[in-house]
């Protein structure tokens, strides 16, 4: 099959903003973001929805189904439909260089599987960086795996640190510590060292992205038309919460096969 066959099979959505319309396309290989999304799109969940948190040079994210019609000055970034979506993080192939489009979560201590947002969603804008720049986010996302493996094999250990906490045994701490840092180290040899590829780092140092969040989220679709009007959501004024001052709202969302 050729690429262009396959491309024409990838779905596509129409976003209409407030300030222009942008195309994204949906990945085939993450299909249970795919298909929620379509679902959603299809229901009008999305429809008159906000932008409702907006970094410069970092990302736009949307899909909070309580933004409808929300005061302004109201913090917003808790809406969703209830459920989540198991992750599907295909790394290093997606990653979060410009325009990727992406699953809004919550964080790993309440989160460990790092499961997705039913609906929140966010496209990256991100910065282009220097190779020393690159180097550095490797060593963050090298870090970044280290912790989220400790802190993973310790929540299976919080009633025993608990129970020594109150104790004041600070040997019995060390011990475990010491332990499960053993483990961790042992469990990166077996899924190797979180590296950037040089894929990434041509997309990181030409067109831009955040690489601190690779690995982390699940990237499950790309912009393929309207990154000037992403541009322009990225910098407007913002307020408490990184919420725009004026709303930038979702007119309509239309799936595009």
């Amino acid at each position: 099959m050729s690429c262009e066959s396959k491309s024409q099979k990838e779905t596509t959505v129409l976003i209409e903003t407030s300030l222009g319309n942008i195309r994204v396309k949906l990945y085939d290989d993450t299909p249970a973001h795919r298909d929620n999304f379509i679902k959603l799109v299809e229901e009008g969940y999305y429809d008159g929805t906000l932008f409702h948190r907006v970094i410069n040079e970092f990302m736009i994210q949307g899909g909070d189904g309580t933004s409808k019609n929300a005061p302004a000055g109201k913090r917003l970034g808790t809406g969703d439909p209830g459920y989540t979506i198991p992750a599907e993080i295909v790394y290093p192939k997606y990653f979060h260089k410009r325009g990727a489009l992406a699953a809004a979560r919550q964080g790993d201590q309440v989160n460990p599987e790092k499961a997705s947002s039913g609906s929140q969603f966010y496209i990256v804008t991100g910065k282009v960086l220097n190779p020393q720049q690159v180097d550095q986010m490797e060593r963050q996302m090298q870090m970044q795996q280290e912790q989220s493996l400790f802190q993973s094999l310790a929540a299976g250990h919080r009633e025993e640190i608990i129970a020594m906490r109150k104790a004041r045994d600070m040997q019995g701490l060390q011990l475990l510590q010491d332990t499960l840092i053993a483990q961790m180290k042992k469990q990166i040899e077996k899924e190797g060292k979180r590296t950037l590829t040089y894929t990434q780092r041509q997309a990181y140092t030409t067109v831009g992205g955040t690489p601190h969040l690779d690995g982390e989220y699940t990237v499950f679709g790309e912009v393929v038309e309207g990154m000037d009007v992403v541009d322009k959501i990225q910098q407007v004024e913002t307020g408490a919460a990184d919420r725009p001052v004026t709303d930038v709202k979702v007119i309509k969302m239309k799936v595009e096969k």
